[in-house]
């Protein structure tokens, strides 16, 4: 499993490198200016859109795995539970605010609205932020309790789940950042759509997953189903 998890992250981080390449540099405006007569003369944004898809599908392999052992661990006699942090119920409605402000920047970019983009950009931006950050400080609760890495299973698992999560989050600040500068720099809302439109769907996706991770973390009782339907 060990080694599956390797190649997972090295398969992630080549198709995060191609993807941040397209997105950032393709600019199928100009590519059809200079040799209108192809029949197809933007692929970028297809390409970069599937390479989006590919990363996602090799993201969920990986935390299919965690879950999954999550679950084997948590059938064994030992699992103790760990406190819920209320915190996160805030940092929850944080992350669903800023991909329902991604969304609307997308239909914003497509409208042609620069204002509305910049303006959309840095609230999801700010919504974010204040989602790791939010996540930091439940760390830091935790430390304070005496619940920490090596507690036991239990903190083990949340210290995983919501580092690996951060680290997506954090990966798909890149993108939002080279989105958010050009849009600050003035430039045409359809040079940053592409950025914006996959920010929104890597959006979504994340928040997907922390709902999943959520319901793990704050409900044993689903946990212990999925256990016990793993082992059927």
């Amino acid at each position: 499993m060990t080694i599956g998890l390797v190649f997972l992250s090295l398969l992630m981080a080549v198709i995060v490198g191609w993807l941040m390449r397209q997105t950032w540099n393709v600019q199928p405006w100009e590519a059809q200016a200079v040799l209108p007569e192809l029949p197809v003369a933007a692929p970028g944004p297809l390409m970069a859109r599937a390479a989006l898809w590919v990363f996602l599908g090799v993201a969920s392999s990986l935390f299919v795995l965690f879950i999954s052992a999550y679950a084997m661990r948590l059938a064994l006699a030992d699992w103790a539970p760990m406190p819920r942090p209320r915190l996160l119920v805030l940092n929850t409605a944080l992350l669903v605010g800023a991909s329902l402000v991604m969304e609307w920047t997308a239909r914003a970019a497509r409208r042609g609205d620069a204002d509305a983009v910049q303006r959309g950009l840095a609230t999801s931006g700010l919504f974010t932020f204040g989602f790791l950050a939010g996540q930091l400080f439940v760390w830091k609760q935790l430390n304070d309790a005496g619940y920490l890495v090596t507690t036991n299973a239990a903190t083990s698992f949340f210290y995983l789940f919501t580092a690996v999560h951060g680290l997506h989050v954090i990966g798909g600040l890149v993108a939002w950042t080279r989105a958010w500068l050009r849009a600050r720099r003035g430039a045409d809302p359809a040079r940053v759509r592409l950025g914006v439109e996959l920010c929104t769907t890597y959006w979504h996706y994340l928040l997907v997953v922390w709902v999943v991770i959520y319901a793990l973390l704050v409900s044993e009782g689903i946990g212990l189903a999925i256990c016990s339907s793993a082992t059927l």
